[in-house]
């Protein structure tokens, strides 16, 4: 028997999960009768197409705008350019090179050339797979050794636009106490079609996310990890509309933690939902496939819609990311599903709702790690009362057993924190966490409260939500701005020319590939 602090009536529990499953399945049969631009690359990135032009566009980018790259979209490129390896007898990159010069034209094989170029597909993709099983391994051997540390994981940012850096000012958070280090993504990346190439020094508001940029953090990570005799978690984004090429570089490069949320993208990025909601079904694959937690974008819906009335829309998308991401062969411990303390923080008994809509997705999600996210909405230029919010979040998230606690800094309303202002929140953080480390074992909320009664209010606005959204259907949903007071629409919006319908002879042996390193049946 299930047993709840907050008295949950669990029946509604399931009803509302038994509704998002079935929203979920929609979004994912649509999904999976299309294919993105993006889908093609990464899968070409996965086959071992390296390198880019001297404009800096990488070769994926330009088989895939190529002409014979359009025409055959809709029936995946994978095999087409696998013939074209085999034909040339160059390896992937200079295939590339030769298709965007248009030296080279890819074709659809037929018969028995089909079934040569899907085995030829197959084997230009084993290296990327096999580097994937090598870097869990060692993901799990590094936990195995030096472990990470007491949860709630303190995660904090860094941002400088210089990867070199960034890499110094991560290695002090780690050495301050941070546990996960997230490198926060150069302002518009996510509106990139494509992913810059090599390392890169300049950006603005955070640093390019590139693949060797990823690589330089993770093994800066790695020495730091060694010598604090703890595991140091690495973050950074699977979204925008290069979704499924950073979930697979992630996966390669050993990437603990990426955000990945197509409506995050869509809501607060304006990207096209047939886009990204295809792109985020393979991205997804390759996130199982890599064992890297996801961290979906909830708690971004509380900055554009009142916190007090909308927390409903937060549970209930958070069940619809969960129930997406377990049909992508993702596991409870991976889905590091958003919340955040967002409500006005003067109002009467904010706190306890703010803990009570903590322990409520605590609650219904056991087996996920959570990220909770610290208040932004209301912080000011007045910092001292901004390290009173952080403190009370602190307090919130240690009492209620969240697993990713990113850390609030008390000047974020002014300008990017320094290091100090990082070294500052670590203190508090680890502060509360070792003076209230058993508050929520000892605290029972009373039948009638406010606590209670709040979340049994969430709960049942959630489970009239869902029901609402399985009647209408999720795009609809969206077009009516159910979610963070913000509309889109499903022909509006940016990368829908990137979207292709399957054709009846579609193949993409690397989808399948990755189906089955994710334990995905019938992909």
């Amino acid at each position: 028997m299930k047993t709840s602090k907050l008295g949950l009536d669990f029946e509604k529990v399931d009803a509302a999960r038994a509704a998002a499953s079935e929203i979920a399945a929609s979004v994912m049969d649509f999904a999976a009768k299309r294919t993105t631009t993006s889908v093609e690359r990464a899968t070409l990135r996965m086959m071992g197409v390296e390198g880019a032009d001297a404009e800096g566009v990488h070769w994926v980018n330009r088989v895939v705008d190529s002409p014979t790259g359009r025409d055959l979209l809709a029936h995946g490129l994978s095999v087409p350019f696998a013939d074209a390896v085999a034909r040339t007898g160059m390896d992937a990159s200079e295939t590339a090179r030769a298709v965007a010069a248009g030296s080279v034209e890819m074709a659809m094989p037929s018969g028995e050339a089909l079934e040569h170029a899907v085995a030829a597909a197959e084997d230009l993709a084993a290296d990327s797979f096999r580097r994937i099983r090598t870097q869990r391994a060692r993901r799990q051997e590094s936990l195995a050794e030096l472990g990470e540390g007491e949860r709630p994981l303190l995660y904090v940012i860094v941002a400088t636009g210089n990867i070199f850096e960034d890499v110094d000012q991560a290695r002090v958070a780690a050495k301050a106490g941070a546990q996960v280090i997230a490198v926060i993504r150069s302002t518009a990346q996510s509106l990139l079609d494509y992913i810059p190439e090599g390392p890169t020094t300049e950006g603005f508001g955070g640093t390019f996310a590139t693949q060797a940029n990823f690589r330089i953090m993770r093994d800066a990570l790695d020495e730091v990890s060694r010598e604090e005799g703890r595991y140091i978690r690495l973050c950074n984004y699977a979204s925008g509309l290069c979704m499924p090429e950073m979930s697979c570089l992630g996966a390669m490069e050993r990437l603990d933690v990426m955000l990945n949320d197509a409506l995050y993208g869509i809501l607060f990025r304006n990207i096209n939902m047939q886009r990204t909601l295809t792109d985020q079904r393979f991205a997804r694959l390759a996130a199982a496939a890599g064992g890297f937690i996801i961290n979906t974008g909830e708690d971004n819906y509380l900055t554009t819609a009142d916190a007090a009335k909308s927390e409903h829309t937060v549970l209930a998308s958070d069940l619809i990311n969960e129930q997406i991401a377990l049909r992508c062969g993702l596991q409870p411990e991976q889905l590091g599903l958003g919340h955040a303390m967002q409500m006005n923080p003067w109002s009467e008994d904010m706190f306890l709702k703010e803990v009570a809509m903590a322990q409520l997705v605590r609650e219904v999600f056991p087996g996920c790690p959570i990220k909770y996210m610290p208040p932004t909405k209301y912080m000011t230029g007045n910092i001292f009362r901004g390290h009173v919010q952080d403190a009370l979040f602190n307090m919130a998230a240690v009492m209620t057993d969240q697993g990713i606690h990113l850390l609030g800094m008390m000047t974020e309303a002014m300008h990017t924190p320094h290091i100090h202002d990082r070294y500052l929140a670590l203190e508090s953080g680890a502060m509360i966490r070792q003076a209230a480390r058993h508050l929520g074992d000892e605290i029972e909320f009373k039948e009638g409260g406010i606590v209670r009664g709040y979340a049994a209010e969430v709960l049942e606005n959630t489970c009239a939500l869902l029901e609402q959204i399985r009647r209408e259907g999720l795009f609809d949903a969206i077009s009516r701005g159910v979610f963070a007071d913000v509309r889109r629409h499903m022909d509006s919006g940016r990368g829908l020319d990137g979207v292709a319908l399957r054709a009846d002879d579609y193949r993409n042996p690397v989808e399948s590939m990755l189906s089955l390193m994710a334990g995905v049946k019938g992909e």
